[in-house]
């Protein structure tokens, strides 16, 4: 017999950035591999987030009260409400000799975070994983974002951002009067950084950028 190595083409290199979304919409990308080698390959898509060993990785200390030196977690911020917040579709098929397959990643925020993440491997014959892909994105709760500056925060979300509403089992017997209030979002700063290097003949002045994007949804309709 002869052996042949199973060898495939990924359109995205290492990581595949989702952008802003707003929050609880969905945005989508795509991206294409190819098989390149002599026989039809059978693949399965697997997230980090939604692995078997999950479980274990949820024993450890929790990833905001370690060392930034410490955390090697591929997974960051996910949905407050337990649903996938990362999903690919095709998630396992065959791709013959030769051919490629278009796959379609939807990215489903439910509340504002820039730090969502998750890592995506490509697995062939369940046994050996082609490539793997990290997965970013950020959700907004406006449609028009910043982006840039040093951050302000922290990378992790800690404990403290899981609120969950009581159920109507235990308010029973509790009356609660409506109260009406106007509350006004706090404004968000944002921190330059500009370094200055004094050379030789001629001074360069300090440059930063700062991206201002617009997002398109259904839940800001356009002014004309």
């Amino acid at each position: 017999g002869h052996g042949v190595t199973p060898s495939t083409v990924c359109s995205v290199a290492e990581v595949l950035d989702m952008g802003y979304v707003v929050a609880r919409e969905k945005g989508t990308s795509t991206f294409k591999i190819q098989n390149t080698s002599a026989l039809t390959l059978r693949y399965s898509m697997q997230l980090d987030s939604l692995s078997s060993t999950r479980d274990k990785d949820w024993q450890r200390l929790p990833s905001f009260i370690t060392s930034s030196s410490q955390r090697t977690e591929f997974v960051g911020t996910q949905n407050y409400s337990g649903l996938s917040v990362f999903s690919i579709f095709p998630t396992e098929g065959e791709i013959v000799a030769g051919k490629s397959q278009d796959f379609t990643v939807t990215f489903s925020p439910d509340h504002e975070s820039l730090y969502y993440s998750d890592r995506l491997k490509v697995v062939l014959f369940s046994k050996v994983t082609a490539h793997t892909i990290l997965l970013r994105g950020a959700g907004t709760t406006h449609p028009v974002y910043v982006a840039g500056g040093a951050p302000l925060d922290v990378p992790v979300e800690s404990l403290a951002g899981t609120f969950r509403r009581p159920s109507p089992e235990a308010l029973e017997g509790v009356y609660l009067t409506p109260i009406c209030l106007e509350l006004q979002e706090p404004v968000k700063s944002i921190l330059l950084i500009l370094e200055y290097v004094e050379g030789g003949s001629s001074a360069a002045p300090a440059v930063t950028e700062l991206e201002v994007g617009a997002i398109q949804s259904a839940r800001f309709p356009s002014k004309k």
